[in-house]
């Protein structure tokens, strides 16, 4: 089992985003691509890859890699997930249930005990080879906390699932060196250079609605 949305989370992200070139991105699931469009500058994506310790303090704790796409619907901005691990099986059946994020299982290794550098791996299940690994090194970090707010839209049940994500963190700057195996499924990663990598620390989110904005939501669109 796994938790009712909304998710409350707590932890570290380590993000990086890339710019590449359109033809090399995962495809969109058809209901996804018909709703959606890339934002794209000359020709590229801005796409996000991010390791993320979720910690004790949020409804499961647990490790993640993904790598999302800048999209929007109409003029309004949209994240969609189109690869992504996760260390839990709850969080894969959640993810995968309530919002329609494409979880599959990997071990990990995240380790941030050398701060501040941290080292991460990932090994899809009965893999020898991790098939991504990352060095993460910290820089200054910036004084205050900063609002987080973004919507996420997936493909579920033949419709667009949109669920928003609110939050508050800290942020240092980061360099970060990707290492995704040319072959994998980060591939589309490989021989691309990050414009911009951060860490988002100490975060708190919300991920999803609660039952009583998922009703008033329904109310306004069949309104």
């Amino acid at each position: 089992m796994y938790p009712p949305e909304p998710w409350h989370l707590r932890g570290q992200m380590y993000l990086s985003i890339f710019l590449i070139p359109r033809r090399d991105l995962p495809e969109l699931p058809p209901v996804l691509a018909a709703a959606v469009r890339p934002v794209t500058a000359g020709g590229r994506v801005a796409v996000g890859a991010a390791w993320v310790s979720y910690e004790p303090g949020g409804v499961l704790h647990y490790k993640e890699l993904l790598s999302a796409v800048l999209v929007h619907e109409r003029g309004r901005p949209r994240v969609s997930i189109t690869d992504i691990w996760v260390d839990s099986v709850a969080s894969r059946e959640g993810g995968r249930n309530l919002w329609g994020i494409p979880k599959e299982l990997a071990a990990f290794t995240l380790d941030a005990e050398n701060e501040p550098l941290v080292d991460a791996t990932i090994t899809a299940p009965e893999a020898a080879e991790p098939f991504a690994s990352a060095l993460v090194r910290l820089r200054r970090r910036l004084p205050g906390r900063f609002p987080l707010g973004f919507t996420v839209a997936q493909a579920l049940g033949g419709q667009v699932r949109r669920t928003p994500v609110r939050g508050r963190s800290g942020l240092r700057a980061a360099d970060v060196a990707w290492r995704p195996e040319p072959g994998g499924p980060l591939g589309h990663l490989a021989g691309h250079r990050p414009v911009l990598s951060l860490a988002i620390t100490d975060f708190w989110l919300v991920f999803g609605r609660s039952a009583e904005e998922r009703a008033r939501s329904r109310e306004r669109t069949t309104r």
